[in-house]
């Protein structure tokens, strides 16, 4: 393993970390968007069906997956402009 490869790997877990963050306020201000309540529901609210259930975990779930790999793109791209190494 090169030096950058292991110099990234805080880096990556910091990027990880603030993905994460930044997947949960997208998806919050969607979930909004849609016309929904102010916050998703948990798989155990009794008061919310399977088809809003199912719904928003589909929906958060691409979010996240969408952000998360902006997020590991854009930092691995800025890692090679300024190393000229892929980190991955």
């Amino acid at each position: 393993m090169n030096a950058v490869k292991i110099a990234y790997k805080p880096v990556g877990m910091a990027l990880g970390i603030a993905s994460g963050a930044l997947a949960g306020l997208a998806f919050k201000q969607v979930w909004k968007t849609l016309g929904h309540d102010d916050e998703a529901p948990h798989a155990t609210d009794e008061e919310r069906g399977w088809h809003e259930i199912l719904l928003a975990a589909a929906l958060q779930g691409a979010v996240f997956a969408v952000v998360k790999a902006v997020v590991d793109r854009a930092g691995a791209d800025a890692t090679r402009r300024l190393t000229g190494t892929w980190p991955g």
